[in-house]
């Protein structure tokens, strides 16, 4: 039996926030509001350190067999907390 697996914004951000550690912040939105193509900004501490890379591979388990399947694409900007800019005043 083959079920469709349905993806949205919200279950993406929970899937980030459950499966990566020290998320200070996750925005996801849906580029196309078909449930396959999205944008995601996640600053989390576990990214301290780490190559884009490294960043990347960590979201795409998180997201585990969403990213096999029901996402087909995700532009992706990741940072520790400490390379986010200071907002301007």
């Amino acid at each position: 039996m083959n079920v469709a697996i349905v993806v949205d914004a919200a279950g993406l951000e929970a899937r980030l926030r459950a499966g990566i550690e020290g998320v200070v912040h996750v925005a996801v939105e849906d580029l196309t509001g078909g449930g396959d193509h999205f944008r995601a900004t996640v600053v989390a501490a576990a990214f301290r350190g780490k190559s884009r890379l490294e960043r990347h591979r960590m979201v795409y388990d998180a997201l585990g067999e969403l990213m096999r399947g029901p996402v087909h694409a995700l532009a992706l900007e990741t940072r520790a907390p400490d390379e986010v800019p200071a907002p301007k005043e």
